[in-house]
């Protein structure tokens, strides 16, 4: 199997990569996908509203950020699980979910199984920080630096800058929500890029902010960090 990462807003990645299937963030709701037609709707409101893009496989890992609808969603987390797949998420998804999945917190370090690792780290907005409403309380959600096969994926969550960022290394592929709302702005996402040095970066979580301009403004500070602009449902080769 190809390397490959695929993009689905606000914040879900698909990620294949030696056999494995890992998902961050999946979670479907209709406004984000009212342009996608490769997709099926199971169910609409007033029923819980339940859909897919398709040819999505089952995953062997689901990651999530946090507990809000456009992350965490029951009906979506269902449809790409089976019996064997491991879901991992802070404790704030519990009345979402339920309690099947490993609850973690920031500064932890687990060791999923060999070449699989997972780093915790803190998400969440700050007093200073672009984001213009402030619903990500410290504590109540998380990012996630994942390990696998010697390259390193960080998916930040919703969060501003942090300081600790600063202190990341060896970061291969960032991704970095930069919608200025709910999470930082265009400019912050750019200097937070810088500060994580990574390979390379692919924005996310835009809320109709462009991810064009990023690269731009990317680009006007550094050459030497690749940013890809991802395309809703297109497969990025890696």
């Amino acid at each position: 199997m190809a390397t490959d990462i695929t993009w689905f807003p606000n914040s879900w990645i698909r990620l294949r990569i030696n056999k494995r299937i890992v998902y961050f963030d999946p979670a479907y709701l209709r406004t984000y996908f009212s342009k996608y037609s490769d997709k099926t709707e199971f169910s609409k409101w007033p029923d819980p509203i339940d859909g897919l893009p398709n040819g999505l496989e089952k995953a062997d890992f689901i990651f999530i950020t946090h507990h809000h609808k456009d992350h965490c969603k029951k009906e979506t987390t269902n449809r790409l699980a089976n019996q064997s797949t491991r879901i991992f998420a802070p404790k704030s998804c519990l009345k979402e979910l339920g309690s099947k999945f490993t609850i973690i917190e920031p500064k932890q370090e687990i060791e999923i199984e060999h070449n699989i690792k997972l780093s915790i780290v803190h998400a969440y907005n700050t007093e200073h920080g672009t984001s213009t409403r402030k619903q990500h309380k410290k504590g109540q959600g998380v990012g996630f630096i994942l390990t696998i096969d010697g390259l390193k994926f960080y998916h930040l969550g919703d969060t501003d800058f942090l300081t600790e960022m600063e202190s990341l290394e060896d970061i291969d592929i960032a991704f970095v929500p930069m919608g200025g709302k709910f999470t930082m702005n265009i400019n912050e996402a750019v200097e937070t890029t810088l500060s994580i040095n990574p390979k390379t970066v692919i924005p996310i979580h835009n809320l109709g902010q462009d991810f064009k301009q990023f690269e731009e403004r990317l680009r006007a500070k550094t050459q030497k960090i690749k940013c890809i602009i991802p395309i809703i449902g297109k497969a990025i080769k890696i």
